[in-house]
């Protein structure tokens, strides 16, 4: 397969409008991996999202897939609508990968339809008997609503605190830390994810404490029993959310301290 040093735009390009399912599917990741801003390319993204040629045993669609991770990451707000639509599909990670993308978008005239997902959790159209055996992707519908800042959603979303999966549990207490004013209250539910015998799912929870920028949540992040390197990320998402224009504070330098000795 060609690899990301030899591919060129106009190779991926041609490859996604090609016959290879496997180039395709890696054409479609090398744009979004190089966050390439190309009208063309963009049109042949787009076009792949309704794609009926690359299906996995169980029906997915995988290049629709990454192809709609791809566009999020291009984030050019000309394809919400076409992401929206992507809502509707019936692999569940289509419906993941667009409600991500679209968070990544940050546009509001999606809301509506991540809300409508949530109100109807079970309207699936004949999904794909894939694990994880949800009926919707709650947690990227959740943290998508969050990060675009839809406080029309809350009511939609408090009762996901109850969920019996703890990842979209977490992901609840972490949009809801974005829209209501209880973050300490949100925010230590989110330290107490830390302590999770799950590796995975302390894993998710340190991006979650990264994303918001919790900053009383720095030592715990820094004592997690998980990699270094993701307690880097996590400890540098908050300290680029809190550290003010002019100059230091005392909690900012407490991170760099941490970061320091995760080093």
């Amino acid at each position: 397969m060609t690899n990301s040093e030899q591919l060129t735009i106009e190779q991926a390009i041609a490859n996604l409008e090609g016959d290879d399912l496997g180039l395709r599917l890696y054409s479609a990741w090398w744009l979004g991996r190089f966050r390439v801003k190309d009208e063309r390319a963009i049109a042949v993204l787009v076009k792949a999202l309704q794609d009926n040629d690359d299906r996995t045993p169980n029906g997915g669609y995988p290049l629709r897939r990454n192809a709609a991770r791809a566009l999020g990451k291009v984030g050019d707000a000309s394809i919400v609508l076409n992401l929206i639509e992507c809502l509707d599909c019936e692999d569940f990670y289509v419906r993941e990968a667009a409600a991500q993308s679209l968070a990544m978008i940050n546009d509001r005239v999606c809301i509506s339809a991540l809300c409508r997902l949530l109100e109807q959790p079970d309207a699936v159209p004949q999904p794909a008997p894939e694990p994880p055996f949800l009926a919707q992707p709650f947690d990227a519908l959740i943290e998508a609503l969050g990060t675009i800042g839809a406080v029309e959603a809350i009511p939609l979303i408090k009762p996901y605190l109850d969920h019996e999966v703890p990842r979209i549990r977490f992901a609840s207490a972490r949009a809801l830390y974005q829209l209501t004013p209880d973050g300490d209250y949100y925010g230590q539910i989110l330290i107490e994810g830390l302590q999770s015998p799950d590796l995975q799912l302390r894993r998710a929870v340190l991006a979650d404490i990264g994303a918001i920028g919790y900053i009383k949540a720095a030592l715990p992040v820094a004592e997690t029993l998980a990699e270094n390197s993701l307690k880097l990320i996590a400890l540098g998402g908050i300290l680029e959310q809190n550290l003010p224009e002019s100059y230091l504070n005392q909690d900012t330098i407490g991170v760099m301290d941490l970061m320091d000795a995760l080093l």
